[in-house]
């Protein structure tokens, strides 16, 4: 698997020639956050070239740490599943984030910001439980941003998984949240808050205020962000 050996038989060597080829850890990121699907795995790596993406799926089946198997929901599918050897290193990758959270210097980790995999968290992070019953469509608004990649919406019903579209669904909205992408990812990695954001104008909300004054709640925020910023 490793495209350079360390030609060391220290375990430490042995187990960076898997796991540290570009890109590994984050796929795996993805793999331990309940991604399955390479389209869904995809979305959580959106620079990650789809031939890259597939070589290192074949690479951690390889290596036994993922298990390619069919679908039962979907005839001619595939899903991707961590094994019992890819369990294992689902701490690696927590260390990983909480110790990135912590040490990187909140200005660099800005410099990255990164619309699909926000919105893609968000998703998977939301907390359904302080929306009203029914289904809740928030869009969110990057004025910012090429037309492209300006509006998202999140589809929400406590009965079905929260659903991301990139293009207008058709659905009433309930929220519109205008806000830049850097105060959202700061937001969503603990860094702000909504009730700042609110107060300086960076973000506007308009529509339903239920919605609207439980954002914090709901956002969920990332696995991370409970994590605080350490001195270096």
């Amino acid at each position: 698997m490793a495209e350079g050996s360390y030609r060391q038989f220290c375990p430490v060597a042995m187990a960076a020639e898997v796991l540290c080829t570009r890109w590994t850890v984050v796929l795996l990121r993805e793999l331990v956050a309940g991604s399955t699907r390479f389209n869904e795995l995809r979305r959580g790596v959106p620079r990650m070239s789809p031939a890259l993406l597939s070589r290192r799926l074949k690479d951690l089946e390889a290596a036994g740490i993922v298990a390619r198997e069919a679908s039962r929901s979907e005839s001619g599918a595939f899903e991707y599943r961590l094994t019992a050897s890819g369990r294992e290193l689902e701490p690696i990758v927590e260390a990983f984030g909480i110790w990135g959270q912590r040490r990187i210097d909140a200005d660099l980790s800005l410099q990255h910001l990164d619309v699909q995999l926000l919105m893609w968290d968000m998703r998977r992070n939301l907390n359904t439980t302080p929306m009203p019953q029914g289904r809740n469509v928030v869009q969110f608004v990057y004025p910012e941003l090429p037309a492209t990649q300006r509006s998202w919406w999140l589809i929400v019903d406590p009965k079905d998984d929260v659903d991301l579209c990139s293009v207008d669904p058709g659905f009433d909205v309930d929220l519109y949240v205008s806000v830049d992408l850097r105060t959202m990812t700061a937001i969503w990695m603990g860094l702000d808050t909504v009730r700042a954001a609110v107060a300086s104008k960076r973000m506007i909300l308009t529509g339903d205020r239920r919605i609207a004054s439980a954002m914090q709640t709901w956002l969920g925020l990332s696995p991370f962000a409970k994590e605080k910023k350490l001195a270096s």
